[in-house]
């Protein structure tokens, strides 16, 4: 239920103690205190390298921790319970894909930014491809940006306002003011520091939560047993397409959704490649894998435990709470309410995700927009530049304080952000991986591969949105119930549900046909691409790169008087360029163009000299 103001008004009248505010507010006032010192003590220079890389001199731990907070916005804190106490447990495999990403981000992908010096990852493809190939790429960027900040932002809004009653937005407004000052003052430093500060604030939460849930629950063995009784242990491995989750759709998606945002993203790559070299990077992946995959086995799992607690009492179910988004400021209400404080700590978990992806994004946003867009026009000084980007994550802060009011409106928010982001995260994933391990595909080919895909995906992603209106597809959760709240005596769901004048449901009689339907589960219709599930989308969009980019780049041969180094192309794929070929692709340049190693240009100078020599001495002989 909403107030007018916009509040979401809960029966129980949810509150935070005094304890809990102080807890939320030195959250707040660290935060801002790290933006304090790097904007104004740190003894510094002001220069561009140093508000975007931190004078790249940044440390492994604390830059693997800023990477995990990163991957774990307040949507994952929110929307994952929510998802497994919903649908299952086969979303773990998306956290377990992590353990398979970063190897190929450690041998195959960051390598190639190390060695070419790489700062900005759109750079890449202008060495690559083109600069038209770096423009299109980092015009998604921006467009993405656009749409997504206001997302992340306004979820956590969404958690305070649920046990606070404070209105939405302007919660929002406070924390995105907070976030833009710290983030526009410190540059990349104060967003490190504030991560491993609201990275630890979020592991103890997490933990906490889902320990003290399981204890009030009555142990392991119980949430297992009443989670195995409510099939949300049920791994899916079925290949239908149609299915919303299975083992395969969420492992593939999640392999996807690492590479892509940890290694082809400038948010995660401008805070790896700020560290010095290259084994302090793979150091630092190492860490992350391990940090992220524990952190999300707990938070997914959270779901299973909730699910346990309320089994059988289902607080949607009776009407405390209108969607799943919100069932985890419920659930630590619930069971960990009594503790002092442990409702801000969780609060404060939830904005620390929250913030740690928006600093990352506000940060990297305005490098970008600044370098792209802004450098070519104006006289460069790094005074101007670090002013111009200042001004640019403020107006950014700004827009998402705004963008709340549209968020708002959506129902599934985790669904809504995969479905949204799946138009051009595969396509733009695609790009970096035909650069780096196809050498024949040129920048003709890899735009054209993009727009191609991005259409292609948008059709499927508009046609799906109107079979969602049409009642073809719907997703409905696994069944809940609220056939034993006396039994079990959850005293605070059964006296709303006592109190209420319309407890008393009658189930619909079943009709002689079922309907031609696509739900979470299965499938009674022909099979349509158009129906396929958004944990697919990603998948598809990168295929539908390679299906048309791979077969175009024999029809736009590439510039046989480019040279492609070998250094922009995997060290996997390095060992299977033949070196006859690149000389040849290189006939016509400068010698001091074409020489591919060390070893090589010393012969040539050996060469030449010897030439010069015998020139010197046939002078004289004649």
């Amino acid at each position: 239920m909403k107030s007018e103001s916009g509040t979401d008004t809960s029966p129980l009248g949810l509150n935070f103690g005094i304890t809990d505010y102080v807890v939320f507010t030195i959250l707040l006032s660290s935060s801002a205190a790290i933006g304090v010192y790097f904007g104004f003590f740190a003894k510094v220079k002001n220069t561009t390298e140093e508000y975007l890389q931190g004078g790249k001199k940044m440390k492994t731990l604390p830059i693997a921790i800023s990477l995990i907070t990163s991957q774990l916005s307040g949507i994952a804190i929110m929307s994952i319970p929510a998802e497994t106490y919903s649908f299952g447990f086969n979303f773990i495999f998306v956290a377990l894909a992590m353990i398979a990403a970063i190897p190929i981000l450690i041998y195959a992908i960051i390598p190639v930014f190390y060695e070419n010096k790489v700062s900005n990852c759109y750079e890449y493809l202008e060495m690559r491809f083109s600069k038209g190939t770096r423009q299109l790429v980092t015009g998604i960027f921006v467009g993405s940006t656009f749409l997504m900040l206001p997302v992340y932002m306004f979820i956590p809004a969404l958690a305070f306002s649920q046990v606070s009653g404070i209105n939405i937005h302007l919660i929002n407004t406070m924390v995105s003011s907070i976030c833009v000052f710290y983030t526009m003052l410190g540059g990349i430093k104060a967003v490190v520091w504030t991560d491993v500060v609201q990275g630890g604030i979020m592991l103890l939460s997490i933990v906490l939560v889902s320990a003290l849930g399981t204890l009030r629950t009555g142990g392991v063995g119980t949430v297992m047993e009443y989670a195995s009784e409510g099939g949300r242990l049920n791994f899916d491995f079925r290949l239908d397409p149609r299915i919303r989750i299975t083992v395969w759709s969420a492992f593939s998606s999640g392999l996807l959704i690492w590479i892509g945002s940890i290694g082809m993203d400038q948010s995660c790559l401008q805070r790896i490649v700020s560290l010095p070299t290259y084994v302090q990077a793979k150091k630092s992946l190492m860490l992350t894998c391990i940090g992220f995959v524990i952190i999300m086995f707990f938070n997914a799992f959270t779901g299973i435990i909730m699910f346990a607690h309320f089994f059988g009492c289902d607080p949607m179910l009776a009407g405390l709470v209108n969607k799943a988004d919100k069932m985890m400021p419920f659930f630590v209400q619930d069971t960990a309410g009594h503790i002092t404080g442990m409702p801000g700590v969780f609060i404060s978990c939830v904005f620390s995700a929250a913030l740690s992806t928006l600093s990352g994004y506000l940060h990297s946003f305005a490098g970008v927009v600044y370098f792209d867009y802004v450098k070519p026009h104006i006289r460069h000084t790094e005074e101007r530049a670090n002013t111009i980007m200042r001004l640019l994550v403020i107006a950014m802060g700004i827009y998402c304080i705004v963008g709340g009011f549209i968020v708002e409106r959506f129902d599934s928010i985790m669904q809504t952000m995969m479905t949204i982001s799946s138009v051009t995260s595969g396509p733009v994933m695609s790009v970096f991986v035909l650069g780096m391990f196809v050498p024949r595909v040129g920048s003709k080919a890899a735009i054209t591969g993009i727009l191609f895909s991005i259409t292609v995906m948008t059709s499927i992603i508009v046609k799906s949105q109107l079979s969602f209106q049409a009642g073809h597809i719907k997703y409905v959760p696994l069944p809940t119930s609220i056939d034993q709240c006396e039994v079990r005596n959850v005293s605070i769901i059964l006296n709303v549900i006592r109190s209420a004048s319309n407890t008393t449901t009658t189930a619909s009689p079943f009709p002689d046909k079922p309907p031609l339907v696509t739900n979470a589960f299965s499938s009674n219709r022909q099979f349509s691409i158009f129906e396929i599930s958004f944990y697919w989308y990603r998948l598809l969009g990168v295929l539908l790169v390679f299906l048309w980019a791979i077969p175009m780049s024999y029809v736009w041969t590439p510039d046989k008087m480019r040279k492609q180094s070998p250094k922009l192309f995997s060290p996997f794929v390095r060992k299977f360029l033949p070196e006859p070929e690149i000389m040849k692709e290189a006939e016509g340049l400068p010698l001091r163009d074409t020489i591919p190693n060390e070893a090589t240009k010393l012969e040539v100078e050996i060469s030449e000299m010897e030439e010069k020599a015998e020139r010197k001495n046939n002078k004289c002989y004649l």
